[in-house]
């Protein structure tokens, strides 16, 4: 019997017949029967590719079959053509066309140390490579110019597991010498999510204008506004002479409505390189109508689009509840904060006393607490203290005092003013004086009292004027009062209306319309609240 028709006889055994059996063949890994065939299976050796790199990489060593020399200066590789050919098409268009390395039998690399050429031939030969910090560079230099991506892409994954604000400028240049998108956008992320450290690094004096620009006007840039002006005058003070003409184009960046007032009038409103700029001057009398004019803004057209640039996204506004009382009617000094990331409520500093009925505004990155009933052993009088807080430092501080102590009252937030209205006094009679506080010069003075002393009115700003809606006298019954403050003329005036009847009830502004939500009713909604308060 030929061995031809032996096969055949063995191969139609039905032992080895798989319609008749199921395979019976255990091939563990790295032998696997990936699926069955009509007439057979479909045999993988996992470790085979693995294993014939192996035993190039033992040739190349001892020097057999290999056809050509890579050099690195008079350091020499010796190599297979086929095998650097089929590992990037950097060596495939060298071998594989009319090149005249094709033919040599010594290849010379410029711009490879002896180190690094021996790194990336291992790496060819056996798909690895030690990355560290003294070799990083050079072999992504080199995976970049000899086209090998994952290498590349591995040299770009350690070096941004290495980025700091002080070196993220430095890895974006070389992030583009290399062309290198992922290195770039990382390094790009740290330079704007911690751009006060970057900002005192000598790298940010290197960037020319228009990277500067590029910087100061992302929206996703983290960091006071204050701290981006300081940006820009360190590096315009670098080389003054030179960079002087850029300072119109890149004040533009500096997003002023955010900026607080006092620094403003301090060290932007009178510098004397931006007042060289006549472009500069007029951004500078816009801000400072927007921010100084106590009764108003500016109207002209041309000067009001550049302060409405909105917010940079880390700007965030948060939810905080100040004090109150607990379920035991304990007055509590807690202060929480709301994290929307997370849905969970966290502790924030303490208030500096436990205070009964206080008021509370946002000023200027600030939350100002006014007031209130100090309760404790030997205290339950009325305070006429004000307490500041700062997010940032997580801290109370003691401000301005007041120039009357009350509690039950209400304060509201108007530009650079605090408004501290009505409540009841140190005689614990309803008062209907008002007081104002100035945040640039930091007084308080006395304003124009309102026609009728109230309780817990609900209290909105707009169109330069200050509305108080209701509230309640002394025997907690409900005042049917509209009271208009205009701040302008620092006058009063009131009407009467059967549709007020809220205490204790919020009010704010919502584009035309003024919303008082709660109170003793369950909801209302002034429509429309015009300046000269003819509808509402």
């Amino acid at each position: 019997m030929d061995t031809e028709s032996w096969s055949r006889q063995v191969l139609e055994s039905p032992q080895l017949n798989p319609s008749a059996h199921t395979c019976p063949w255990d091939l563990s890994p790295p032998y696997r029967m990936v699926e069955e065939l009509p007439d057979g299976l479909l045999f993988k050796d996992h470790d085979f590719s693995s294993d014939l790199l192996r035993q190039l990489n033992g040739l190349r060593q001892n020097r057999l079959l290999t056809d050509v020399s890579i050099c690195a200066g008079t350091w020499e590789v010796p190599c297979h053509r086929s095998v650097l050919a089929s590992s990037s098409p950097y060596f495939r268009a060298m071998f594989c066309s009319n090149f005249r390395e094709r033919s040599e039998a010594k290849v010379q690399l410029k711009g490879i140390d002896p180190a690094t050429l021996d790194q990336i031939i291992s790496y060819v030969y056996t798909g690895e490579v030690p990355i560290t910090a003294e070799n990083v560079l050079p072999l992504m230099e080199a995976a970049s110019m000899l086209q090998y991506p994952k290498l590349l892409e591995a040299c770009s994954s350690y070096l941004q597991s290495q980025l700091t604000p002080s070196n993220c400028l430095g890895m974006i240049r070389l992030s583009e010498i290399l062309s290198c998108e992922t290195l770039k956008k990382k390094a790009r992320e740290v330079a704007l999510t911690c751009f006060p450290e970057v900002a005192a690094s000598a790298d940010l004096k290197e960037l020319c204008a228009l990277e500067l620009r590029d910087y100061l006007g992302d929206d996703g840039l983290c960091g006071e506004e204050e701290k981006v002006f300081e940006a820009l005058m360190v590096w315009i003070k670098h080389d003054l002479q030179a960079r002087k003409r850029h300072v119109q184009e890149l004040f533009k960046q500096v997003r002023l409505q955010y900026i607080h007032p006092a620094f403003f009038h301090h060290f932007i409103a009178n510098d004397a390189l931006l007042q060289s700029s006549p472009s500069c001057q007029t951004i500078l009398e816009m801000a400072k109508r927007q921010m100084f004019a106590t009764y108003g803004t500016t109207s002209a057209p041309d000067l009001q689009p550049p302060w409405h640039v909105p917010p940079r996204t880390s700007y965030q506004d948060f939810l905080i509840i100040l004090g109150g009382r607990k379920d035991n009617q304990q007055t509590t000094r807690d202060v929480l904060l709301y994290n929307r990331q997370t849905n969970q409520w966290q502790n924030l500093a303490k208030l500096p006393t436990r205070l009964y009925k206080a008021s509370a505004v946002t000023l200027h990155r600030s939350i100002y607490v006014l007031g209130g009933m100090a309760v404790g052993p030997g205290k339950n009088v009325p305070s006429h203290n004000v307490y500041i807080y700062s997010l940032k430092l997580n801290q109370w501080r003691l401000g301005q005092p007041m120039l009357v102590a009350r509690y039950s009252h209400r304060s509201t937030a108007h530009k650079n003013f605090i408004f501290s209205i009505g409540g009841i006094g140190e005689g614990q009679e309803v008062m209907g004086s008002m007081e104002r506080y100035n945040s640039i010069f930091n007084i308080w003075e006395s304003m124009a009292s309102m026609p009728v002393g109230v309780l817990h009115p609900a209290v909105a700003v707009k169109d330069q004027r200050l509305y108080l809606f209701g509230g309640e006298d002394i025997m907690q019954n409900p005042v049917r009062l509209i009271q208009v403050y205009h701040i302008s003329r620092n006058t009063w005036f009131k009407m009467e209306t059967r549709m007020i009847k809220n205490v204790c009830a919020p009010a704010v502004v919502l584009g035309e319309k003024i919303v008082i939500v709660g109170g003793s009713r369950s909801h209302l909604s002034l429509e429309k609240v015009t300046s000269d308060t003819s509808s509402t």
